[in-house]
C-alpha cells in the first residue's frame, strides 16, 4: 500500500469557482421619490399633531419644498405682478413656512377683490384663484365710489378708471355711519333697479343718467334724453318699469312739453304736464 503521508506528491490548490456579477447602476432618481414621498408623509404629521416651532422650521427649510411654480388666475383689474406683491410671494422660499391664511387677507386688502382662494401643491407649487369685483354703477357720497352688483360701495375712483356708469346719487357717508343697515338695504335695492333696467326693452339702462335715492320717497331715474324725472318710489319695481316701457317712446315726443312721470301706483302713471 502506497504511503500517501511520506509521499513527495503535493497536491495542487484548486481555486473556487468564481461567478462575475453584472451589478446594475443605482437608480438614484427611484430613492429621492420615495425620500420625497416620505418627507411629505413626515411633514403632514407634523403638522396634523402638532411639533415643537423648531422643528416646523426646520421642516419648511427643506429644499424639497422650495417654491418653484406659481399659478394666478386672470383677472382684470389687477395684474400678475400686483397679486403676487399684495401676498409677499416669490420663487425660492419655504412651501411649508408659508400662511395662506395671512397672504390671501393680504391679497383681500384690495378693493377690487371680492374673494380669494390659494391651494399650496407640494413638492414646490402655489396656485392663488381671484374673483374681483365688477362694477354696475357709480356712487356720489362726497366722494365718487364705485358699486358692484351686491350693493356694495368698493372703491374711491382714481384717475384713469371708467365713468360710464349711470350716477347714483342720495346717499352720504354720514346716512351709512348712521343706519349701516337701512342703507345697505337701499343700495342692494339700487341694484334689483339696475338690473332691472339692464334687461333688454324699450325702457332699458341706457336710457337713464342718474338714480336717486330719497329715504322717505324712494327712487327717481333721469333719463338720459332732457332729465326728465321718472318717479319709481320703492317695491314693485318690475310691474312699474314694464308699465312705463310700453309708452316710453311715445312720451319721448313730448318730451319739451312734460315736467316728470309717476309711475309710484298700482295700475296706473301719471304724467305731469308743464
Amino acid at each position: 500500500m502506497r504511503d500517501y503521508a511520506n509521499s513527495s506528491y503535493q497536491r495542487r490548490k484548486v481555486a473556487p469557482n468564481k461567478v462575475k456579477v453584472q451589478r446594475k447602476p443605482v437608480d438614484l432618481k427611484k430613492y429621492l421619490r420615495l425620500f420625497k414621498t416620505l418627507a411629505i408623509g413626515l411633514a403632514a404629521v407634523a403638522l396634523a399633531v402638532g411639533v415643537p416651532y423648531g422643528c416646523y422650521r426646520a421642516l419648511s427649510a427643506v429644499t424639497l419644498f422650495s417654491l418653484k411654480s406659481i399659478e394666478v388666475s386672470n383677472t382684470k383689474h389687477l395684474t400678475r405682478d400686483e397679486i403676487l406683491g399684495l401676498a409677499g410671494l416669490e420663487p425660492g422660499k419655504g412651501l411649508l413656512g408659508m400662511d395662506l391664511k395671512d397672504m390671501g387677507e393680504h391679497i383681500l386688502q384690495n378693493p377690487w377683490v371680492e374673494t380669494v382662494r390659494i391651494n399650496r401643491y407640494f413638492p414646490d407649487a402655489i396656485s392663488i384663484v381671484v374673483t374681483e369685483r365688477e362694477p354696475v354703477a357709480i356712487v356720489n357720497m362726497g366722494f365718487i365710489y364705485y358699486l358692484d352688483k351686491r350693493g356694495n360701495v368698493f372703491k374711491v375712483l382714481n384717475q384713469g378708471d371708467r365713468l360710464d356708469f349711470p350716477v347714483v346719487t342720495g346717499f352720504s357717508e354720514e346716512g351709512l355711519e348712521r343706519d349701516p343697515k337701512g342703507t345697505r338695504e337701499a343700495l342692494a335695492a339700487t341694484c334689483d333697479l339696475l338690473g332691472l333696467l339692464r334687461e333688454k326693452g324699450s325702457f332699458i339702462l341706457a336710457d337713464v343718467s342718474e338714480i336717486h335715492y330719497d329715504e322717505g320717497y324712494g327712487f327717481t331715474l333721469f333719463t338720459a334724453s332732457g332729465a326728465l324725472p321718472v318717479k319709481v318710489g320703492l317695491g314693485d319695481f318690475t310691474a312699474k318699469i314694464e308699465r312705463f316701457a310700453r309708452i316710453y317712446r311715445n312720451l319721448m315726443v313730448q318730451l319739451p312739453s312734460i315736467h316728470y312721470i309717476d309711475l309710484d301706483y298700482n295700475d296706473k302713471i301719471i304724467v305731469k304736464k308743464s
